[in-house]
C-alpha cells in the first residue's frame, strides 16, 4: 500500500468541489483528514468565529464518519504537530488549500519549507477561491485597485473557474487512525458565554444546509437585484457564512446560478448582480493578499491625518445597540442576537460609527470580527474601508448614509425594525437572552429619548473634518 496522505483541513468543510481533498485523494494511499488548531487562529478568530468554527468541525466529524473516515484534531504549533502526525503515521505527503491572510501565509510558508527539508511532499491547493489572487493581472502587470476592471477581467477568463469537482465515493481511510483531541476539550464556544445558545438558533452549519440554502436561494434569485436591499423579508442567499466556512465553494454557486440562467426564460438581472457580488468577494482576496495590512491600516495613506476618534463612550452604544437611532440600533442588535447581519444593514452601522461618531473604523471592524459567525478576514477589511472612505475603490467619504431614510426606503412597513426592537418579538427577546449581564440591559427598558447625536450635526461635523483634511 503507498504511504498515508495527511490531508490538512482548513476552511473547506466539504465533500463536494473540495481541491485540496481530490489532490489527497490522487496520492494512491489512505489519506488521514487533520485539523490543527494553533496560534493563527487562536488569534484571529473573534469570539463568534471560534464559536462557528466548533459547529462545523462537529458536523464535518459526523460528514466524515458517515463516509467511513474520521477528523483527527491536535492543537499545537502546526508544524510541530505534522511533523508527529508523519512520525506516527508514515505518510510522506501533506496536502492542503491555501488561506491568503498574513498570518496564515507565513505559517504555511514555513511549513511547507520544512517539510521538504525533511522530504516531505507538500502540496497547497486552491479551494477557497475561484481565481487566485496573483492570477488576475492588469495589463501592465500588477494587481487591481479598483473593482470594475477586476470584474471584467474575470468575466473574461470565465472559463478559467472550471466545473465543480464531483464528491468522491470512497474517501481511502486508513487501517488505524493516529489519536485526537476530544473537540469539547478546546473549549472553543467559551468566548460567547450564554450567548452561544441564542446565536445557535439563527446559524446554518454544514455543507447539506448550505446545499439546501443553495437551492432555495435560486428560487427567489431573479429578484435579487432589488431583494437584495429588502430589510423585511428574504431576499438574499444568507450563504456568507457557508462561503466562509468552505461548507459550499463559490464555485458550486456560480455554476448553479450560471445553470439557472441558462434554463430560465425570465431570469431578470438578479442571477448576473449575484455573480458581481461573488467577484467582489474575489475581489476582496486579491486585495488582502496584495495589501495584507488591510485590516490594519488605512489602505490610502492621507486618511492616516484624518482625525478619526479612538473607541469611546458613543462606539459603546453603538455596540450595545442603544444609539437612539432605530435602524442602527435594531441591526445592532440583530448581530450580536444571530451573528449575522444583513448586508444593507452592515453599510449603515458602519456609515454612522465611522462618520455620524467619527470613530476609527478600526474599532467597528474588530467588533463585526468578534460578532460575526460569517467572519471573512478579506471581506470585512474591505468593507470596513470602503464605507469608512479610507479604502481601495472605496464611495466617497461625503456620500453619508442618513439612517432614517434607508430604513424608509428599504423598511416601508417597519418589520426589520420591530422584529430587533419590538420587546414582544421572539428576536428582540433572544438579544436579551445573550448579551452579557455586565451589560445591565433588560427588556422593559427604554431605549433613548433622543439620538446620540442629531443626524444633521453629524454629517457636518464629519463634512467639516474631511474638509479640514483635503486642505
Amino acid at each position: 500500500m503507498a504511504d498515508p496522505t495527511i490531508w490538512w483541513i482548513r476552511k473547506e468543510f466539504r465533500l463536494a468541489d473540495n481541491p485540496a481533498l481530490a489532490e489527497a485523494l490522487a496520492g494512491d494511499g489512505p489519506v488521514i483528514p487533520v485539523f490543527v488548531l494553533d496560534d493563527a487562529i487562536l488569534k484571529s478568530y473573534g469570539a463568534a468565529a471560534l464559536w462557528r468554527l466548533e459547529r462545523a468541525l462537529d458536523c464535518f466529524a459526523e460528514t466524515l464518519a458517515a463516509k467511513g473516515q474520521r477528523l483527527v484534531l491536535r492543537r499545537g504549533n502546526a508544524l510541530e504537530i505534522l511533523r508527529a502526525l508523519i512520525a506516527e503515521t508514515g505518510a510522506r505527503r501533506v496536502v492542503w488549500g491555501r488561506q491568503y491572510d498574513r498570518p496564515t501565509r507565513e505559517r504555511d510558508a514555513d511549513v511547507k519549507f520544512a517539510l521538504k527539508e525533511d522530504g516531505v511532499d507538500a502540496v497547497s491547493v486552491c479551494s477557497h477561491l475561484m481565481f487566485e489572487p496573483w492570477a488576475i493581472e492588469t495589463k501592465t502587470g500588477g494587481p487591481y485597485r479598483v473593482y470594475s476592471p477586476y470584474k471584467r477581467a474575470c468575466l473574461d477568463r470565465e472559463e478559467e473557474i472550471g466545473d465543480p469537482l464531483p464528491t468522491p465515493n470512497d474517501l481511502a481511510p486508513p487501517d488505524a487512525w493516529p489519536e485526537s483531541d476530544a473537540l469539547e476539550s478546546w473549549n472553543l464556544g467559551a468566548g460567547m458565554n450564554r450567548g452561544g445558545d441564542i446565536v445557535a438558533r439563527y446559524a446554518n452549519v454544514g455543507e447539506a444546509a448550505a446545499l439546501a440554502r443553495l437551492e432555495a436561494f435560486v428560487g427567489i434569485v431573479a429578484d435579487y437585484d432589488s431583494g437584495r436591499n429588502a430589510l423585511g423579508h428574504a431576499g438574499t442567499s444568507r450563504l456568507s457564512e457557508n462561503y466562509s466556512w468552505g461548507e459550499l465553494s463559490t464555485r458550486t454557486a456560480w455554476h448553479r446560478i450560471r445553470s439557472y440562467m441558462t434554463r430560465s426564460r425570465n431570469a431578470g438581472d438578479g442571477p448576473t448582480v449575484y455573480l458581481q457580488e461573488l467577484l467582489w468577494r474575489e475581489f476582496a482576496y486579491h486585495l488582502l493578499y496584495h495589501y495584507p495590512d488591510l485590516a490594519s491600516e488605512n489602505w490610502r495613506e492621507e486618511w492616516n491625518a484624518f482625525p478619526w476618534r479612538e473607541d469611546n463612550e458613543d462606539a459603546e452604544r453603538w455596540r450595545r445597540g442603544t444609539t437612539g437611532i432605530a435602524g442602527v440600533d435594531a441591526a445592532m442588535r440583530e448581530l450580536y442576537a444571530s451573528g449575522y447581519m444583513h448586508n444593507r444593514m452592515r453599510m449603515l452601522t458602519a456609515s454612522v460609527l465611522t462618520k455620524h461618531l467619527m470613530t476609527d473604523w478600526r474599532v467597528g471592524e474588530a467588533w463585526f470580527r468578534d460578532c460575526l459567525t460569517d467572519w471573512d478576514p478579506a471581506s470585512n477589511a474591505m468593507g470596513w474601508q470602503w464605507v469608512a472612505g479610507s479604502g481601495p475603490d472605496a464611495t466617497p467619504f461625503f456620500r453619508i448614509f442618513n439612517p432614517e431614510t434607508q430604513v424608509e426606503k428599504f423598511d416601508p412597513k417597519g418589520r426589520y425594525v420591530s422584529r430587533w426592537l419590538d420587546e414582544g418579538s421572539e428576536d428582540a427577546r433572544n438579544f436579551f437572552a445573550a448579551i452579557p449581564r455586565a451589560w445591565d440591559m433588560s427588556i422593559g427598558d427604554a431605549r433613548p429619548a433622543k439620538p446620540i447625536i442629531g443626524l444633521k450635526e453629524g454629517r457636518e461635523r464629519a463634512l467639516a473634518a474631511y474638509k479640514a483634511m483635503r486642505d
